[in-house]
């Protein structure tokens, strides 16, 4: 069951990696509370964008977009900014979580784990900012492995301690506009790539063993911590890291 928040109906928002994994349970999340969606994603996601539509109030806005193109990443969101009005919320959620040995990665790796997974988290915030004239609420995705200091992904724990840095940074310098910054460090979240790349059942038992809730955890889980955040319920919430992976780390 999903809370209704109401000040979330027709708001403008925004969520790079939305069509696929968490990203498209963020996408229909908030298109069920009647929000004015936005999103994009490196393959082609029109049809889904079509199905919410038929569905719910407003037909999501799709953008086929890499988000290591920064030129099109900005005019994405210009776009989005254009049409469906200034940013009430804008969520990062894109991201490589590619397994490496670290003796093994090589420069252009490392290059390219922190193009995904961190330069273009900043400069996707720069360019919701500049459309949130009257504040809003950005949220970035990091990731519990930066907590357990997870080993053989150092390029990806790398990116997402920068992300946890970048939000307080961004909190401070953009607090006076009323715009608050915060992240999320999910847990071992199934997604269809999870449970055919790494989920097999000695990892699944190990880290359900790790976790106090004794559920593995599934993208809509994530979704409500979201939609708080993007709440203005959440109006005094900024410069936070909020962990939710069923009680594998405390922080």
């Amino acid at each position: 069951m999903t809370a209704t928040f109401h000040d979330l109906k027709d708001a403008s928002v925004f969520i790079t990696g939305g069509g696929s994994g968490i990203g498209a349970a963020l996408t229909e999340g908030f298109a069920a509370q009647g929000a004015k969606v936005a999103f994009l994603d490196r393959d082609n996601y029109k049809n889904f964008a079509a199905d919410l539509g038929a569905r719910y109030a407003h037909t999501p806005m799709f953008f086929q977009c890499d988000v290591t193109d920064t030129d099109g990443l900005r005019q994405a969101i210009a776009e989005a900014a254009e049409k469906n009005g200034k940013f009430k919320a804008f969520v990062n959620n894109a991201a490589n979580d590619q397994r490496m040995e670290a003796a093994d990665v090589t420069e252009a790796q490392w290059d390219t784990m922190l193009d995904v997974n961190l330069k273009h988290y900043f400069f996707a915030s720069q360019a919701a900012a500049a459309n949130m004239p009257d504040g809003g609420s950005i949220i970035n995705f990091s990731s519990g492995s930066v907590h357990m200091g997870a080993a053989g992904m150092a390029p990806y724990v790398t990116s997402n301690a920068g992300i946890m840095g970048m939000t307080r940074a961004l909190a401070r310098e953009w607090g006076p506009r009323a715009i608050r910054v915060n992240s999320i460090a999910p847990g071992w979240v199934l997604t269809e790539k999870q449970l055919a790349k790494w989920a097999n059942p000695e990892a699944l038992q190990n880290h359900l063993n790790a976790q106090c809730l004794k559920t593995h955890m599934q993208p809509q889980d994530v979704v409500g911590t979201v939609l708080f955040l993007a709440s203005d319920i959440a109006s005094m919430l900024t410069s936070q890291c909020l962990t939710v992976d069923a009680g594998v780390n405390a922080t």
